[in-house]
């Protein structure tokens, strides 16, 4: 095989390997041997939570400020918070105070959304006045969470092999932290995780247990979590969970007895995960704790941890590195963290020193002790916080016992405060509410001038940027190795391999090209890869005739897992899942991005080759027809702006809300019924030249709002009629002079 780097070789390239039109018919275009596949990444496994998760830091402040809001924004998105949802009032309810010798606790609930409550115990120190520091405390996976008791015969053995100095403090780790803390000074809000202690709306089986699709859950109305529409909408529990603790940061901030400036946030294991998750996303935290949980190795392994699109080449080290330039202090223990000394601390490290503040990072490895918050990791955090919450306590800081509460005394729920509703017609209610708030939030963003239309592509952009997650590669990042041609007189068939080589991709594509050629190249996506610029005979369709008439160059390729990704197999009919036995998309798509990104990502290769044709800089078209090419392509010319000349699309009336029949389906894109849906990413085509075919709901007229806020209406063309029609007439769109 000849590597062409530069296309300036390319008509030489036609000539040198030229095969006859009868050969090239009878193979119909085919790149690589019979069997052969691409030597494409994706082809291999796919990543899961169990993965390895590096992290480079930044060479500077300058360089990391962009880093950082995209890393914030994909967590955003990920947790369904893109944008957050608008704060309702809290009516927070606090009862039921238990009287200690230093500190007192009080019963705590409030709404995070309406009707959806908050639970936890609010610890305050006796006898301190004016604004004090506060720690907010997130539990993690202990059973029972906030009434937590391991028993005596454990804290028994627990102190016999140093991990606790006091029953009681062996007995409940978790009540522990917060009665030292409030004894330290703190305002201490220990709230539940979601089906958990008295977060009980929704069960633990459900939020931390869910392991198989429930049909009844999964209709186009009333759906549950896990769902295909919840998928969509990006409704997890992970994204309650943080939402959870964002509405109880808000609550605590705004006590009368809190100094907003000195709140911190501590929790371990999966309330290690809300700990560096809420200081990634929120800077109110003056300072962050997560225990046991930071690592390059497990990312979490609870569906409560875990969302689709959340760590797409990214992981947990760098989610804690969001926390910067505020202090960030972390424990490992004998699990996945165990080798957080000498993977992921030194470059937390490094990240705290380039931005100039190297004091305020610290790990400390406690491998004689399993998974765990006990007393001597409780400790590393009791001087952290100390420092930088400015306690000014005389050190070493030694917990001492205390009167363990039963959970008479801690539950929020009695006579006088009854439970609230709960079960599976609550879960329904629930993600209806959030939805509809959602989709009330998404549709006042419908654009009307150009300040209105830079918010429209702020949010949905950004929103959509995550979903597909690339723009253009860089052209001169491309490989172009020619395989074989044939010289005809009406057009030059070159069939070759384009190469992303930074992302380890490779596409087999046929390249068509007339012999005047306008300057103008059509990059055609068919739901049939590249197979679908030729009839059933080999020879050309009569529309890719039509085009090259025209003079213009065109571009077909077998995108990922079409045509010779195939190497004999049968097409997919459903997507790949990693081997984690629970029907949990975020188990897969939190890792991996879904086919429909990937098949994106392939346009974009293509469209970023095209530009630079031939040695030249020609204008490119891009053109996808029906429900399956015509979303790749509405998705790639949002993210390819300016590059595109014109695009002409035909979306077969596709919506990700009415069209995608479940999570594995081959269009699945999480996130996708958002922001708009097809609509909604077709109106980020504006201002650029459209042609537009669609039969769906709210298109053109979310599409035409978009470009008529640009200033681009007369660049919007629309068209209907049968699809046969739609074909020939968005061929002939492009083929006018």
């Amino acid at each position: 095989m000849t590597h062409y780097r530069s296309l300036a070789s390319w008509s030489f390239a036609c000539s040198l390997l030229a095969l006859s039109l009868a050969e090239a018919a009878a193979q119909s275009p085919r790149v690589l041997p019979e069997g052969q596949p691409p030597k494409d990444v994706r082809l291999g496994p796919l990543k899961d939570l169990n993965g390895y998760f590096p992290f480079t830091p930044a060479k500077s402040k300058e360089e990391w400020a962009p880093r950082a809001a995209e890393a914030r924004r994909r967590i955003l998105v990920a947790n369904g918070l893109w944008p957050m949802p608008d704060r309702t009032p809290p009516n927070a309810v606090v009862h039921g105070k238990v009287d200690r010798d230093t500190y007192t606790i009080e019963r705590v609930y409030l709404e995070s959304y309406p009707g959806h409550f908050v639970t936890g115990s609010l610890y305050r120190p006796k006898g301190k006045e004016g604004k004090l520091p506060a720690v907010l405390s997130p539990h993690g996976h202990w059973a029972n969470g906030r009434f937590y008791d391991a028993g005596v015969d454990q804290a028994r053995k627990d102190i016999v092999n140093g991990a606790e100095r006091f029953e009681n403090g062996g007995r409940s780790p978790l009540q522990a932290r917060c009665v030292q803390l409030a004894r330290m000074g703190c305002v201490v809000f220990h709230y539940d995780m979601v089906g958990r202690a008295d977060s009980q709306q929704l069960t633990e089986e459900i939020a931390h247990g869910f392991a198989k699709q429930r049909p009844e859950f999964d209709g186009r109305d009333n759906w549950g979590f896990y769902s295909t529409q919840a998928e969509l909408r990006l409704q997890s529990i992970m994204g309650l969970h943080t939402y959870n603790s964002i509405r109880a940061l808000d609550w605590l901030s705004e006590l009368p007895d809190v100094d907003p400036a000195r709140i911190g946030v501590t929790g371990a294991s999966g309330g290690g995960t809300q700990t560096f998750i809420l200081s990634a996303i929120d800077e109110r935290p003056a300072a962050a704790f997560p225990a046991v949980m930071v690592s390059t190795a497990m990312q979490g392994g609870c569906t409560c941890e875990n969302c689709s699109l959340l760590r797409v080449g990214t992981g947990n080290i760098e989610f804690a590195s969001l926390t910067s330039p505020r202090p960030l202090g972390m424990t490992g223990a004998d699990d996945w963290t165990r080798e957080l000394d000498i993977k992921g601390f030194p470059e937390l490290k490094q990240h705290y020193a380039n931005l100039g503040v190297p004091d305020l990072v610290m790990a400390k490895v406690l491998p004689q002790f399993g998974h765990n918050y006990n007393f001597v990791s409780r400790e590393v955090m009791y001087h952290f916080f100390n420092k930088h919450l400015g306690l000014n306590l005389p050190e070493p800081i030694i917990e001492e016992d205390f009167q363990i509460s039963t959970i008479p005394e801690m539950t929020v729920w009695d006579d006088a405060h009854p439970r609230p509703p709960s079960g599976p017609d609550y879960e329904r209610s629930l993600l209806k509410q959030i939805t509809e708030s959602s989709d009330r939030q998404i549709a006042a963003l419908t654009p009307s001038d150009a300040a209105s239309f830079a918010k429209f592509r702020e949010v949905v952009g950004g929103g959509v940027d995550v979903l597909i997650g690339r723009k253009l590669p860089p052209a001169d990042s491309l490989e172009y190795e020619a395989t074989s041609a044939d010289q005809q007189p009406e057009y030059t068939l070159q069939n070759a391999l384009i190469r992303n080589q930074a992302a380890g991709e490779e596409l087999p594509v046929v390249i068509l090209h007339p012999p005047a050629w306008n300057k103008r190249v059509v990059v055609w996506i068919h739901e049939n890869g590249k197979n679908g610029l030729f009839a059933s005979d080999g020879s050309l369709a009569p529309e890719t005739k039509t085009l090259l008439a025209s003079g213009s160059a065109v571009i077909g390729a077998d995108l990922i897992y079409q045509g010779e990704f195939l190497t004999g197999s049968q097409p997919l009919t459903e997507t790949r899942r990693v081997e984690n036995p629970r029907e949990f998309a975020g188990y897969t798509l939190g890792y991996n991005p879904a086919l429909f990104a990937q098949r994106v990502h392939d346009v974009l290769t293509l469209v970023s080759f095209a530009s630079t044709y031939a040695g030249e800089k020609p204008a490119v078209d891009l053109l996808g027809l029906g429900p399956m090419a015509g979303p790749w392509v509405a998705a790639a010319r949002a993210q390819a702006g300016e590059t595109v000349s014109r695009a002409a699309i035909d979306t077969g009336g596709f919506r990700f809300a009415t069209s995608v029949k479940g999570i594995r389906d081959l269009q699945f894109l999480p996130g996708a019924a958002k922001y708009g849906d097809l609509p909604g990413i077709l109106a980020l085509s504006a201002p650029g030249t459209l042609w537009l075919a669609d039969q769906g709901p709210m298109a053109p007229g979310l599409v035409s709002a978009a470009f008529t806020a640009a200033a681009a209406a007369g660049k919007l063309h629309t068209a209907d009629g049968p699809p046969a029609e739609r074909a020939a007439a968005a061929i002939g769109w492009l083929v006018k002079p």
